[in-house]
């Protein structure tokens, strides 16, 4: 029979403990509501005595009695270099001595879950501490932080896929709203994606008026690429035939390694942007005057240098050979003197002079001369200048077999800077005098060099310049009949193009 009720004169005071009741006994049913006061449950009943013996918090279970720190951050031991944080946890970082240290957020956290950081040697605007966000957003964006506040103090709270790591408590810290971009203004500006780029066509300023606090890869802190060509050389005058004028420097950055985002740092400030003017092409007057080389492009600590001028040809003081610049100036050749003598031109101008890395251009070719034999009737076979050189390649030297055409200049270089490819910095042709008729000044080199003259029958064409805003050198000119005073063409002007992430 159940047992239904026990006398309370059966039973001595305090008498009933846990020990006393087997387990699974006493069920809620055998309990009528409100007989078992306070009083008779205070520190009586054990947690294995009940259903349910731990609450969770954050995540963790934490059994009944016990305790646990709900949002509180544990700091730890300094850090002084790349470390993974853990939530719950607090970082003194020192960058003092040891330079930039990159913190790794976890990569699955919780709701809830609370990171902090300080800069402890008050060096953080010096030697940064970069936050990695590890697949998870920070404040809704998904870029790595860098903290480059001095003093810094910033405690993160996860909260949820959308916004990922939010900062609760900022100090000493000016922005911490995602990556800010580099804006700046100068020359004519357009779009090709997330990039501005500034092209300029002639002297101007690059003012830098806000840079970009996120990382390389995503707006670059301070970086930009740049592409600077230099004026090109003048194609020299022709009394026999000029050397095609070197092509302007080219020097570039793009594509940077940084998913081109830009290598080159620059500073909140104006720069100063000189875009070189093409040489002046050579002129048997009169008077007489030899061509000129290229003028430099500068933009910051980066300077192209002018294209080397083409070889001079006749009377007075011819410069036979090609001058060096950025990329040489080709040799000139002749002129007949009159006893059936004949002579090569000179050697043709260096290229990358003065040297820089990588090569900024390179070498002219050499002229010949063959009028034919001594003493006989001259044959004005193969009277040809050298073409000047180009970013991409070498002047062509003048061939030495039966009429030809003139010496090519030297291939440009193709960039994309601006979002589509376009071919710069090409050498000038070098100037033909040559008989029978038919035969062509050599051609400019692709990327804006000029064309060779060939006037050596009287019928032309003309020597031609370098494209404008290409730094092409122009192409040489030559002696005859109807040569309208052996004009040499002039070198074509430089450029300067920036480029740099704007969103």
């Amino acid at each position: 029979m159940a047992l239904t009720k026990v006398q309370k004169t059966g039973i001595t005071d305090n008498a009933i403990d846990a020990d006393k009741i087997e387990d699974g006994t006493i069920v809620a049913a055998d309990i009528a509501p409100g007989t078992i006061t306070n009083a008779k449950l205070a520190g009586s009943i054990a947690n294995d005595k009940l259903a349910n013996s731990s609450i969770t918090v954050n995540g963790s279970s934490v059994s009944l009695g016990g305790s646990v720190s709900a949002g509180k951050v544990e700091w730890q031991a300094v850090k002084t270099a790349d470390f993974n944080a853990v939530a719950g946890e607090g970082y003194f970082v020192d960058t003092d001595s040891v330079g930039a240290v990159t913190a790794t957020l976890p990569g699955s956290p919780s709701a809830g879950d609370t990171i902090a950081f300080k800069d402890y040697a008050a060096n953080f605007g010096t030697n940064a501490l970069t936050i990695a966000r590890n697949g998870n957003n920070i404040q809704g964006v998904a870029n790595d932080s860098e903290i480059s506040t001095n003093r810094a103090s910033i405690v993160l709270v996860y909260i949820d896929a959308t916004k990922g790591w939010l900062y609760t408590n900022e100090s000493n810290v000016a922005d911490l709203q995602g990556p800010a971009f580099t804006s700046a203004t100068g020359g004519t500006i357009a779009e090709s994606g997330d990039f501005k780029i500034h092209t300029f066509t002639g002297d101007g300023c690059f003012v830098v008026n806000t840079l970009g606090n996120g990382p390389t890869y995503s707006g670059g802190p301070s970086n930009v690429d740049y592409l600077v060509v230099a004026g090109g050389g003048g194609g020299g005058r022709g009394a026999g035939a000029g050397g095609g004028g070197g092509a302007g420097g080219f020097r570039t950055s793009f594509p940077s390694p940084s998913c081109n985002a830009g290598s080159f740092p620059i500073t909140a400030t104006t720069y100063p942007i000189t875009v070189g003017a093409g040489g002046v092409g050579g002129n048997g007057g009169p008077p007489a005057e030899n061509s000129t080389s290229g003028s430099n492009s500068i933009f910051s600590t980066i300077t192209s240098t002018g294209g080397g001028y083409g070889g001079n040809c006749g009377s007075p003081s011819p410069v036979r050979d090609g001058n060096p610049g950025g990329s040489g100036g080709g040799s000139s050749a002749g002129p007949f003197n009159g006893l059936g003598q004949y002579y090569c031109g000179g050697p043709g101008g260096s290229g990358n002079t003065p040297p820089v890395t990588p090569p900024q251009g390179n070498n002219g070719g050499t002229g010949y001369t063959n009028f034919g034999a001594p003493g006989a009737a001259p044959l004005y076979q193969n009277v040809g200048g050298g073409g000047g050189g180009g970013a991409g390649g070498v002047g062509a030297n003048m061939g030495t077999g039966g009429p030809a055409p003139g010496a090519a200049g030297g291939n440009g270089s193709a960039n994309s800077i601006t979002g589509s490819s376009v071919t710069r910095a090409g050498g000038g042709g070098g100037g033909l005098q040559a008989s029978p008729s038919g035969k062509s000044g050599g051609a400019g080199g692709p990327g804006g060099g000029g064309q060779g003259s060939n006037l050596g029958d009287g019928t032309g064409p003309a020597a031609t310049a370098g494209s404008a805003n290409t730094g092409g050198g122009g192409g040489g000119g030559s002696n005859g009949a109807a040569g309208p005073g052996q004009l040499g063409g002039a070198g074509g002007k430089g450029v300067v193009i920036i480029r740099y992430k704007f969103q």
